[in-house]
């Protein structure tokens, strides 16, 4: 175990009961400056005009290098758990689950 590993084990963290049912998003926009890093996280849904932003979450450039580092981790290893996650070649870079003309990144 290294010494971040050893460190977050006695982090404590209070999950308030409105934010533990967590928030469902189809749909990611990540702008950023020169100081931060905004991610917008969307519910987009069939038939409606607009995609309706649930979350926006801001961080610093070394926190979002951290977040796509964890990321990174995860996804390594739900594949190893649960198998290759597939992505439909159509979508380019985008997140969106339909076929939109918007052009946000990902």
């Amino acid at each position: 175990m290294n010494e971040n590993e050893q460190k977050q084990q006695g982090l404590q963290i209070e999950l308030a009961p409105d934010k533990a049912q967590g928030e469902y998003a189809n749909f990611a926009i990540i702008t950023h400056s020169s100081s931060e890093f905004i991610v917008d996280f969307a519910r987009m849904l069939p038939g409606l005009p607009k995609a309706q932003v649930r979350s926006r979450v801001i961080l610093a450039p070394e926190h979002a290098k951290r977040l796509l580092a964890a990321l990174q981790e995860n996804i390594m290893r739900y594949e190893r758990q649960f198998g290759q996650i597939k992505m439909p070649e159509a979508q380019g870079r985008t997140i969106a689950p339909f076929n939109v003309g918007n052009k946000g990144e990902a």
